[in-house]
């Protein structure tokens, strides 16, 4: 691992970088802080980003699935995706198996942008782990999957399917939101 680097709490605080709840705290601002500049273009800025590379991994999720997966009010993510369809990012298709339902399927330009986006996303986040190595960054990258995959798979409302049981039917295999905006 790279270099231990260590910083003094704030006078008379305590060092608390050893509580998991903190640390974890620090390092998601250091990660938004890191990332914002980078992501300000895009509509939402990561949750924008977030919800483009959940469509263009995807298989054309519905609007509900992505809001489940993501932890997105599903009013939120109406004007999300309203922004990311304006933006020419998504488009909103009829499902041609339930005409009543609309698939999220990314455009040319969404998927080249997505990618452009990872390599920026991916040098901000490399310079916040600049403190490890890089055998320990990939190391970190993983076990943070895992922990991930593990609450989504064990927490409350933690399918991504539940909000849309139709989609997890179909796919067998399949195994905290700000506010809306404010009315005009």
């Amino acid at each position: 691992m790279g270099s231990e680097t260590s910083t003094a709490p704030a006078a008379g605080c305590a060092d608390l970088t050893e509580d998991f709840g903190f640390s974890l705290m620090v390092v998601a601002h250091a990660y938004r802080t890191a990332v914002s500049s980078v992501l300000e273009a895009v509509p939402q800025g990561a949750r924008g980003f977030q919800t483009l590379a959940a469509v263009v991994d995807g298989d054309g999720p519905s609007q509900l699935a992505l809001a489940g997966y993501l932890r997105i009010d599903r009013t939120v993510m109406t004007y999300l995706l309203d922004d990311l369809v304006a933006a020419d990012l998504v488009v909103r298709r009829l499902d041609p198996s339930d005409r009543r339902r609309r698939r999220i399927v990314a455009t040319d330009h969404g998927i080249d942008t997505l990618q452009h986006l990872r390599r920026q996303v991916r040098e901000a986040e490399d310079a916040l782990l600049s403190a490890v190595d890089e055998t320990g960054r990939e190391a970190f990258r993983a076990l943070l999957g895992r922990v991930a995959r593990s609450a989504l798979d064990t927490g409350p409302g933690s399918r991504p399917c539940d909000a849309d049981a139709d989609i997890c039917d179909s796919a067998a295999t399949a195994d905290g939101a700000e506010p809306g905006r404010p009315a005009s």
